[in-house]
């Protein structure tokens, strides 16, 4: 409760008196015996003296109202001439307060001297040690008054130079004040550019302060679980095998990182994704935690988790080794798009090709697909498994010479002849092949043994989109139409009856 001489004081300043509104102006921001602290109210009464021409009233605005309580006023635009004031007497703290109410304005609202003038204070702020002031400096600098961080600006090359120097120079000058959004900044630059000891220099007392103040269950930020993560693949990666690594790890795999709990479960089973052992991992692997991790990573997406399980299943010494389990998850990492699995897989079908008839089929799928994802080493055996289409001369001859009456009088036979053309295939293969049973999407299966039990069986490519579409276009044709003697086409000798009849013609 206020006191009899605040009571006077607070009528006085009512009444307008601006020496009276100076005294209450001060109560409210200091606190008074009986008044309670409250900036609002300060910088109310405070302004009220300023406009009367008290100088001390612009003077504590510039040094003791910080920006948030100005942001929150009715109209912040009439309180900037006090900290211009304030700043022009050199009170650094208010140039920092006039460029974030300037800067933050969009463009047009503020005049370009006035903006300025802003920057300048930014700059006699930040150069007197004030680290909110560096980093906002550092930010203006990057991108211009508010824009994001990593857009870059149209000037020449030197400029641009000179900035991103002055950027980072004003960036650590920040970080090392303990501003923690320049530390996060600087590690996200770092980490982009590959320079791992730079992120660590920055990332790892972040991560320790992260770890050291909250639990997984409670941590809200993304960017803080993963600042976590990528300081521990970052000491991993530089051969420092700490105890801090499974620390970091374990927390933000609780965190429901899934990078952080695959690389957990590769940790704890001393192995890299191919199975591995790396032996530089201090003490023995705990293949019962590395498996519930990795299948933990596996459900949310990770793919060569699954094909790291694979490799667990497969170990002599995991007391849970099960073929039939290893089976399963390198199916799974196949399916979910790891290459190596991919590869893997196709490897094993060819291997037991005579297992199943179309094993060699599926392994050319599998290969195929890992060859897409870079894997340089499915090419010699895609090439192994399946030739590559070679347009044949007999085919190609007589596909020229067809007629639109002859293809529409013998339209299957029209199909087999293109068929042969685009994808190599002799006469007796051309003429006896099922299209609809042959096409299994990714390869053509040629297989007459058994009307023409001397032949072999083979597969062939389908190459890219333009093959395939013009296999889907021919296989089209025989869609509808009864196969075998009793059909449109007739037997086998009928068919060579009428080839030979389109080939003398």
């Amino acid at each position: 409760m206020a006191n009899r001489e605040e009571l006077l004081i607070i009528r006085a300043a009512r009444a307008g008196q601006a020496a009276a509104q100076l005294k209450l102006g001060k109560r409210y921001l200091f606190g008074g015996s009986g008044l309670p602290k409250s900036l609002a109210t300060a910088l109310y009464w405070l302004d009220r003296a300023a406009q009367q021409d008290e100088q001390d009233a612009w003077l504590l605005i510039g040094r003791h109202v910080p920006y948030e309580t100005v942001r929150q006023a009715t109209h912040p635009s009439k309180l900037y001439v006090w900290y211009e004031r304030a700043f022009d007497a050199g009170v650094a703290q208010a140039g920092l307060v006039l460029a974030k109410l300037v800067l933050g304005q969009v463009d047009g609202a503020v005049s370009e001297a006035m903006r300025e003038k802003a920057m300048r204070a930014l700059h006699a702020a930040a150069q007197a040690g004030i680290a909110e002031a560096q980093w906002l400096l550092a930010q203006s600098i990057g991108h211009g008054d508010g824009v994001a961080m990593d857009q870059a600006r149209p000037e020449d090359d030197t400029h641009r130079a000179a900035d991103d120097k002055a950027m980072r120079e004003w960036a650590v000058r920040a970080a090392n004040s303990g501003v923690v959004d320049a530390q996060y900044a600087l590690a996200e630059h770092a980490w982009a550019s590959g320079n791992r000891d730079e992120f660590l220099r920055w990332a790892h007392p972040l991560a320790e302060r992260v770890v050291d103040r909250a639990d997984a269950a409670t941590l809200a930020s993304r960017n803080d679980i993963s600042i976590v993560t990528r300081c521990a693949q970052a000491l991993f990666d530089s051969g420092a095998f700490r105890a801090d690594i499974p620390r970091f790890l374990e927390f933000a795999s609780q965190a429901g990182d899934s990078g952080a709990q695959r690389s957990l479960g590769l940790w704890m089973a001393r192995m890299d994704v191919s199975g591995k052992r790396m032996d530089a991992i201090p003490g023995p692997a705990n293949y019962k935690k590395a498996i519930r991790w990795l299948q933990a990573a596996g459900q949310q997406g990770e793919a060569d988790a699954w094909f790291a399980l694979s490799r667990i299943f497969l170990k002599p010494e995991c007391s849970q080794r099960n073929l039939t389990d290893a089976r399963r998850y390198l199916e799974r990492a196949a399916q979910a798009g790891c290459g190596a699995a991919q590869m893997e897989l196709g490897l094993q079908l060819w291997r037991h090709r005579r297992e199943d008839g179309l094993n060699d089929v599926q392994a050319l799928a599998w290969l195929q697909k890992a060859q897409s994802q870079g894997i340089a080493e499915a090419q010699p055996l895609i090439d192994r498994i399946a030739t590559r289409p070679e347009p044949e001369p007999w085919a190609q001859t007589l596909l020229g010479s067809l007629t639109r009456e002859m293809s529409d009088l013998y339209p299957q036979l029209a199909a087999r002849i293109e068929l042969a053309a685009l994808f190599g295939l002799s006469r007796t293969e051309a003429l006896l092949i099922d299209p609809k049973t042959a096409d299994h999407g990714h390869c053509l299966v040629v297989d007459i043994r058994a009307q023409h039990p001397h032949s072999k069986r083979r597969l062939i490519q389908v190459r890219n989109a333009g093959d395939r579409r013009a296999l889907d276009r021919l296989v089209a044709i025989f869609e509808h139409v009864a196969s075998g003697p009793d059909g449109p086409e007739g037997n086998y000798r009928q068919r060579l009856y009428r080839l030979k009849m389109l080939e003398h013609r």
